[in-house]
C-alpha cells in the first residue's frame, strides 16, 4: 500500500522538475522495470503497475531486457477484461516497441494483438489465438528510421462467443 501511495502521489509539477530523471530513475514498485518517461507521468499506468507489479514484471520478461513501461491499460473499462500493456526501447543504434495483452477473465478467449510500424513497405506483428493467460508479445526493432519507435500502433481485440467485447487500438508511443 505504502508503494502505491507513494507512485500515486507524484505531482505533474514534480514530474516536470524531475523529468530528465524521470526515465531512467522511477521504476514499477516491486519490480526492476523502469518507466519510460511517458508511462512515469500517466496516472493510470502508474496505479495499474503499482496495483499488479507481478504482471508488469511477468510481461516486461517477455519482451525482454531494456524495455520500460509505456502504459497499461485496462480493457473494455474498469470491469478489465484484459490490460493492454506497451513497453518501448530506445538506445543511440535502435528502437523497439512491444506489447502483451493479458486476459483477466480467467477464461481461454480468442484474442488478437496487432503491433504495426509506423513506417510503409514494412510488416505487422501479430499474434492470434484462443489464450487463457494473454496474446503476445509482439515486438519491433530496428534502426531509428525503421518505424518501431514512436507512432507505432497497437490493436488489441478479444471476442467472446463470436462478439468483440474488447477492440482497442492505440500508439505505443505519442507521436510528435
Amino acid at each position: 500500500m505504502a508503494a502505491l501511495v507513494s507512485v500515486l502521489a507524484v505531482t505533474p509539477q514534480a514530474l516536470a522538475e524531475g523529468q530528465a530523471s524521470l526515465s531512467t530513475n522511477m521504476l514499477v514498485p516491486g519490480t526492476s522495470v523502469k518507466f519510460s518517461e511517458n508511462g512515469a507521468r500517466d496516472a493510470q499506468t502508474r496505479a495499474i503497475a503499482a496495483e499488479d507489479p507481478g504482471a508488469v514484471r511477468a510481461t516486461a520478461t517477455l519482451c525482454g531486457s531494456g524495455y520500460e513501461l509505456e502504459g497499461a491499460e485496462q480493457l473494455p473499462d474498469a470491469r478489465r477484461f484484459g490490460t493492454l500493456f506497451t513497453y518501448t526501447r530506445s538506445t543511440t543504434s535502435m528502437v523497439g516497441a512491444c506489447a502483451v495483452f493479458d486476459n483477466n477473465l480467467g477464461t481461454a478467449k480468442h484474442m488478437k494483438l496487432k503491433l504495426c510500424p509506423n513506417k510503409t513497405g514494412v510488416a505487422c506483428k501479430v499474434d492470434e489465438g484462443n489464450f487463457s493467460q494473454y496474446a503476445g508479445p509482439v515486438k519491433g526493432e530496428g534502426n531509428h528510421d525503421s518505424g518501431w519507435g514512436d507512432c507505432s500502433r497497437v490493436t488489441a481485440i478479444m471476442w467472446s462467443d463470436g462478439v468483440p467485447i474488447i477492440d482497442r487500438a492505440r500508439f505505443v508511443a505519442p507521436c510528435d
